[in-house]
């Protein structure tokens, strides 16, 4: 039995009414690093009710799960009704727009969990939040896309290629712009990773930008070891043109 298997067998041994204090006291937290194998056994286990309670909780790491658990719901259909699927689909919208960071993770990571079932409708989920007024919902669609388990297949990663050519345009000095530029900091290097040939040659487009921010972002990818990888020469030629 893995350690996942372990902690959904215990959510599934307590009594819902004591699923809260077993989160908080097994949450790793305050520390470095949240328990993300607790996160996704709740977000496999909870009941829809759970799964919406969670993630309005002002606790940031049940509002953690509670966005991981949202994927699942997605990815089920909820309770099977186009009126539940929108009231998760807006919750996890609203989660991506929060001001907690790990929350904003757990937002990735259902949308992950809902790619892992259906990656077109997640990615035409994560092509719409590339249009929202939002930074850190355009932050969680490009975070949430820059997964290599799910951009094995070509059409997958040019269509991530193509969310993060929209999303890199939209980059602003603001707070929540530099959120953005952080991730778009490293999720290049993934699409790139997975389609090398057209991914490239996006990069090296962004590359003769005059935008700073930018060119940061570029600056970042590059040193990612995926894109060594990948293709070490064009690597090189790249940062010779990025400086």
């Amino acid at each position: 039995m893995t350690r996942l298997d372990s902690l959904r067998a215990a959510l599934r041994a307590l009594p819902p009414a004591d699923w809260d204090a077993y989160l908080r006291a097994n949450s790793g937290l305050p520390g470095p690093r949240a328990n993300l194998e607790l996160v996704r056994a709740f977000g496999e286990e909870a009941t829809p009710a759970q799964v919406h309670d969670a993630a309005g909780s002002g606790d940031e790491y049940l509002a953690l799960c509670g966005a991981a658990g949202l994927g699942r719901l997605l990815a089920e259909g909820e309770d099977a009704t186009a009126d539940a699927t929108a009231d998760a689909t807006a919750a996890l919208r609203g989660l991506a727009d929060d001001d907690r960071w790990r929350v904003r993770e757990g937002v990735a990571m259902g949308l992950q969990r809902l790619g892992d079932a259906d990656l077109s409708r997640m990615l035409d989920l994560a092509a719409s939040w590339a249009a929202d007024p939002s930074p850190l919902v355009r932050r969680a669609a490009v975070a949430g896309v820059c997964e290599p388990r799910l951009l094995r297949d070509v059409g997958a990663a040019a269509r991530a290629l193509d969310l993060l050519n929209t999303v890199t345009a939209t980059i602003t000095p603001d707070p929540a712009g530099r959120v953005l530029r952080k991730a778009l900091g490293y999720c290049w290097s993934v699409a790139v990773a997975a389609l090398p040939g057209p991914g490239f040659d996006r990069l090296a487009r962004w590359a003769a930008s005059d935008d700073p921010d930018v060119r940061w972002v570029v600056r970042e990818n590059l040193k990612k070891a995926r894109l060594t990888r990948a293709d070490a020469g064009r690597v090189a030629a790249l940062q010779a043109a990025v400086g």
